[in-house]
């Protein structure tokens, strides 16, 4: 099965980015033939910093390979180094109603928050198309608020089979139900947006920091607590196996310890678990060079794959003449 991921370089890893997209990923490297690109063009539709977006790409590179992406099972390369993307974005445009596009339900969520209008973003789900269909991908994990753009590649590659024959793999979405929603410090999803995040390669001390900020109801220490709604357990569960869950609800309910405790137990076991990832990203911080190479040669693959489909796609336009 080919799974294809896109990942906006969009700053620091949080433990709900771990837990809702890239644990699921990388665990899908042992049964999958995994596509994941760092989707920096995308990027461009909300970050306008060339500098920024630079350092932000090769970051999320970095953290990714820390955390387990392996250049040896799948395929991983920056959106930009496979430059046909942008070919096929624009054979694809001449297929796509302007009405399909319009409907889109994202372009309508950012611009009511603010997000200025223009062309890239709303234009942004046919690239996306192309990005599915260049690489024949089957399965495009997503969440639900991504259904829609699949849909979409979905609709757009049927149409141009329509005209020309079954050029394109027409795409399925998945949305992995028991993939972990993860609360943020505020109760709510965690996520950059709404300022409540745990990173995970933050520092020591600022991590604890941010963990003394989880709300949680206020109760006296010698009574017991509610663990089912403590925003402290569900964060802590993620991490535990099912022998250490029941012992941490144990404590919750005999009393005797306040949420303070669990607080620093929390950040205890975050610490410890992502360890060994520090350390596999302090080696390739430290060797950027390598880092580089293993993208461009993710992108040789990537353009292997893509350019038996690019050349059918010229040849039935007129393209190649």
């Amino acid at each position: 099965m080919r799974v294809l991921t896109g990942i906006q370089p969009s700053g620091d890893l949080h433990i709900g980015n771990y837990f809702g997209s890239i644990l699921p990923m990388i665990e899908s490297q042992n049964d999958h033939e995994v596509f994941a690109f760092i989707a920096n063009y995308h990027a461009m539709t909300s970050l306008n910093d060339g500098e920024k977006l630079s350092k932000l790409t090769m970051q999320a590179a970095t953290d990714f390979l820390a955390l387990g992406m392996d250049p040896l099972k799948s395929t991983f390369w920056v959106q930009s180094d496979v430059k046909e993307v942008l070919e096929l974005y624009w054979v694809l445009s001449g297929f796509t109603p302007m009405g399909l596009l319009e409907r889109a339900h994202s372009y309508k969520d950012k611009t009511a928050k603010g997000i200025a209008s223009n062309h890239s973003l709303f234009s942004y789900p046919v690239l996306m198309a192309a990005d599915i269909l260049l690489f024949g991908s089957q399965v495009v994990p997503v969440g639900k608020d991504q259904i829609q753009h699949v849909e979409i590649a979905r609709d757009i590659a049927l149409k141009f089979n329509n005209q020309y024959g079954d050029i394109f793999t027409l795409p399925e979405f998945r949305v992995d139900e028991n993939v972990a929603t993860v609360p943020g410090t505020d109760g709510q999803k965690m996520s950059k947006s709404y300022g409540n995040t745990i990173t995970i390669f933050g520092e020591e001390k600022a991590q604890l920091k941010t963990v003394k900020k989880i709300v949680t109801e206020v109760i006296g220490v010698e009574e017991p607590k509610e663990f089912e709604n403590c925003n402290v357990y569900n964060i802590v569960k993620l991490f535990l196996d099912e022998n250490e869950r029941v012992a941490l609800q144990e404590r919750y309910t005999r009393g005797g310890e306040g949420h303070g405790h669990f607080k620093l137990y929390l950040a205890e076991v975050m610490w410890e678990y992502f360890r060994s990832f520090r350390e596999k990203r302090s080696y390739y911080e430290a060797h950027q060079d390598e880092v580089r190479e293993i993208l461009q040669s993710g992108a040789s693959k990537a353009s292997a794959i893509a350019q038996p489909i690019i050349e059918k796609v010229r040849s039935v336009t007129g393209i190649k003449y």
